[in-house]
C-alpha cells in the first residue's frame, strides 16, 4: 500500500470526537438563596470554620473598598480587588493544611487573610514602607511571606505554575505530608508555562493543586476569543491528572472540590486541576474600566451570585451569623483599615542601599556601582523623588 493510501484507509476507518461531545460536570452545593441542592453532600465543615471563612471575606471587601479608594486619591500606585472570587479563594484556603505551599498569581489576598496576614501588613506591603516584607521593591499586591507559605507574588504572568510543580516536587523528596497550590487566570492558562508545569506534575506526580480562577476575561478579552476547547478543565485530562470543575461562586462546593483533591494529591503524590467558574464583578485593576468590554446587564445578573451573600445566607440558615452580625464586621473592619493606612502613610521608606541585598551573597561591584549611580542621579535632583531623597 502506498503512504497516500495508507493515510486515506487510516482516516476513514479514524472515530472523530467531537468537539462539544466532553461533558464536564460542575460540582454545585449552594443555591443562589443559600439553600443547598437536593442530595447535596456538605463538604467538612464546622461553626468555627465557617465564621472564619466568612470573616475573611468581609475584611477582604472591605480591603478591596478602601484600597481601590486609596489608588483613585493617589495615596497607592496600584490594586487589584479579589470582589466576586471571595469563595474561589477562600474556599480552596480553607480546605489546606497551614503548611501547604501557596503560590498566587494577584487576586489571593484573601487566603492571605485567612491564614494570618495583619491589617498592617496589608497596608505596609501597599505603601512599600520600610517595615514592609519584600522591603518596598516590590508593586502594591504583591505580598509574600515565609511564616504562612505563601510564596512571593511575581508580575509575569503564569511564571508561579511550573514552580509549584518545583515546590510539589520538593514535598515529594522531602517526604512531607503537604501540598503546593497554585493559582492562575484562566486567560494565565494561555501562556506556555502553564502546558511546561502541568506536563512536569503529571510526569513526576507531585502532589500539587492547580486551581484556576475562569471569571470569563483575561482583562478584556472574553474566553471565546481565548481557546476553542472545553475550558481548562479539558487541559487536565489531557494532561493525564484527576480534574475538577466547581461553581466558583458556590463556597461549599470550592470547599469540597479541594479537601477532595488535596486528601488525593497527598495520598497518590499526584496532581489535581480544579476550574473555578466564577466572575470578576469588579474591574481587572484599578488601570482597567470594564465598561469598554462588558456590559451592564451581564454585571447585574452575576451579581445575582454574589459568592460572599450566598455563603452569609446559609449560614443564617443554619443559625450561624446573622445580618447584624455582618454589619458589625464591616464597621469593624472599616475602622481598621483606615487607622492602618494612616499608620502606613506616616513609615518612611525603606533604605535604598537595600535595593541590591538578598540577590547575592555579597553585592557584585556592577550593583555597587549602579547602585552609587542611582544616588548621584537623585542627590541631583531631590524634587523627583522627595520619599527617597531623604533614605540615601
Amino acid at each position: 500500500m502506498s503512504q497516500s493510501n495508507f493515510s486515506e484507509a487510516v482516516i476513514h476507518r479514524a472515530t472523530f470526537i467531537e468537539r462539544d461531545s466532553l461533558t464536564i460536570p460542575i460540582l454545585k452545593i449552594l443555591q443562589a438563596d443559600g439553600t443547598t441542592y437536593e442530595d447535596a453532600v456538605l463538604p467538612q465543615i464546622d461553626q468555627q470554620l465557617s465564621q472564619r471563612i466568612f470573616d475573611a471575606c468581609i475584611f477582604t471587601r472591605v480591603l478591596d473598598e478602601r484600597m481601590l479608594a486609596a489608588q483613585r486619591q493617589g495615596r497607592i500606585s496600584f490594586y487589584m480587588t479579589c470582589t466576586g472570587e471571595e469563595a474561589a479563594v477562600l474556599g480552596s484556603v480553607a480546605a489546606l493544611d497551614d503548611g501547604d505551599v501557596i503560590l498566587a498569581q494577584y487576586r489571593e489576598h484573601a487566603a492571605l487573610r485567612y491564614r494570618g496576614f495583619s491589617t498592617q501588613q496589608y497596608m505596609d506591603q501597599l505603601f512599600s514602607n520600610e517595615q514592609d516584607l519584600g522591603k518596598g521593591r516590590q508593586m502594591p499586591i504583591h505580598y509574600g511571606i515565609n511564616a504562612l507559605n505563601f510564596q512571593t507574588i511575581s508580575s509575569p504572568l503564569a511564571t508561579q505554575i511550573p514552580q509549584a510543580s518545583g515546590v510539589g516536587y520538593s514535598l515529594k523528596l522531602q517526604q512531607k505530608p503537604n501540598v503546593a497550590i497554585c493559582y492562575f487566570g484562566e486567560g494565565a492558562a494561555s501562556e506556555g508555562d502553564f502546558h511546561a508545569g502541568l506536563n512536569m506534575a503529571s510526569v513526576h506526580k507531585v502532589p500539587v493543586i492547580f486551581f484556576c480562577r475562569n471569571n470569563g476575561y483575561a482583562i478584556s478579552t472574553p474566553t471565546e476569543e481565548q481557546y476553542a476547547g472545553n475550558g481548562i478543565a479539558s487541559r487536565g485530562l489531557g494532561y493525564g491528572m484527576h480534574t475538577i470543575r466547581v461553581d466558583g461562586n458556590d463556597m461549599l462546593a470550592v470547599l469540597a472540590a479541594t479537601q477532595q483533591a488535596r486528601a488525593y494529591a497527598v495520598k497518590h503524590s499526584a496532581p489535581v486541576l480544579i476550574e473555578a467558574m466564577t466572575y470578576r464583578l469588579g474591574a481587572h485593576s484599578s488601570s482597567d474600566d470594564p465598561s469598554g468590554y462588558r456590559s451592564k446587564d451581564e454585571e447585574a445578573k452575576w451579581q445575582q451570585h454574589d459568592p460572599v451573600k450566598r455563603f452569609k445566607l446559609w449560614l443564617i440558615k443554619e443559625g450561624w451569623t446573622t445580618e447584624a452580625d455582618e454589619q458589625a464586621l464591616y464597621s469593624k473592619y472599616r475602622d481598621e483599615v483606615l487607622a492602618a493606612v494612616k499608620v502606613a502613610e506616616k513609615v518612611p521608606s525603606p533604605k535604598i542601599d537595600l535595593l541590591i541585598e538578598d540577590v547575592y551573597d555579597q553585592p557584585p561591584p556592577r550593583l555597587k556601582q549602579q547602585l552609587e549611580e542611582l544616588k548621584q542621579h537623585i542627590a541631583k535632583y531631590p524634587k523627583a523623588y522627595p520619599k527617597t531623597a531623604g533614605r540615601l
